[in-house]
């Protein structure tokens, strides 16, 4: 596909020197699901330091899929620095991608680059209808002429049809449903995450994070006091409360967790890896931990 400048250079005249910046997306049209890039590149002054945005804003159809990488252009005469952003849309047309300003920092103040005009089109990925056939124009749904004593068989089978549907549905709704246990709801989601494998394409954040939220509503729904909206440190404190050991490897845990989901901090694969079985780890934990009480009362 074509590479698309979608800012064009923007120039700041300051005392000490000249602000340069431009953007590239790559390509500009994808369809959902597709990795794409945007690159922001800023050329300051020698001494003047660039503090780029984590990522776009969150909120919209555009979500990152790795920590924005860094690189440095050598230059003798000024710090010329481009910041690449990996993303990926989920629903199709087209989208401005908001980034929040370029901070320059220099001896005599500080400056801020606008970004803006980034902008992707997402295609669908249904193939075109190529067959070139059109439509046949649409019946009638009814042939009208018939005898009266058909309209009235149809009648009476609509009639007898509802009522039929209408007890199946009085008996289901009287029929009890189980309740399946939040432990095997959490050990069916677990295994359905690890068999997606995230980590083998490279989402180790997405996978940690799906790890995280499995045992957060796990314990929100079997520790007394926890709930999925409160924060990890409330959590673990909801937990230690509750009498359960593990809250202290919980607390840690959510807390390295939340620098990855939040400040986008990267991790290794082995590590994605490892926090994932603690996270099923802790789980199990709880479990047996909520069950020695009632194994107890009934060998009692």
């Amino acid at each position: 596909m074509n590479i698309l400048t979608v800012l064009a250079l923007v120039q700041a005249v300051t005392l000490s020197g000249r602000l340069q910046g431009g953007v590239t997306i790559r390509p500009d049209t994808v369809r959902v699901g597709d990795p794409f890039t945007v690159s922001i590149r800023v050329r300051v002054p020698l001494g003047a330091s660039i503090e780029f945005p984590a990522a776009p804003d969150s909120g919209g159809p555009v979500e990152p899929l790795d920590p924005v990488q860094i690189g440095t252009t050598a230059d003798s005469i000024a710090v010329d620095q481009t910041a690449t952003y990996r993303l990926a849309a989920w629903r199709t047309g087209t989208f401005q991608i908001p980034f929040a300003d370029v901070l320059v920092r220099q001896d005599i103040g500080n400056r801020r680059v606008e970004v803006s005009g980034v902008i992707i089109h997402v295609a669908s990925v249904l193939p075109p209808d190529t067959t070139g056939i059109e439509p046949k124009p649409q019946r009638g749904v009814f042939t009208f002429g018939l005898p009266w004593w058909i309209w009235a068989l149809v009648a009476a089978l609509a009639v007898a049809m509802m009522m039929l549907i209408v007890w199946l549905w009085r008996r289901r709704r009287r029929r009890p449903v189980p309740r399946e246990a939040p432990f095997a709801i959490a050990e069916r989601e677990f295994n359905r995450i690890e068999g997606i494998e995230l980590l083998a394409a490279g989402e180790r954040a997405r996978y940690v994070t799906l790890m995280i939220e499995v045992l957060r509503d796990y314990v929100a729904a079997v520790v007394s006091g926890a709930s999925t909206a409160q924060t990890s440190n409330e959590m673990a404190s909801a937990m230690r409360k509750a009498g359960i050991g593990t809250y202290a490897r919980c607390a840690a845990l959510l807390s390295e967790v939340d620098l990855i989901k939040f400040a986008r901090r990267p991790v290794s694969a082995d590590r994605a890896a490892a926090l994932g079985r603690e996270a099923r780890a802790i789980a199990q934990s709880v479990h047996q931990a909520l069950s020695a009480p009632e194994k107890t009362a009934k060998a009692a």
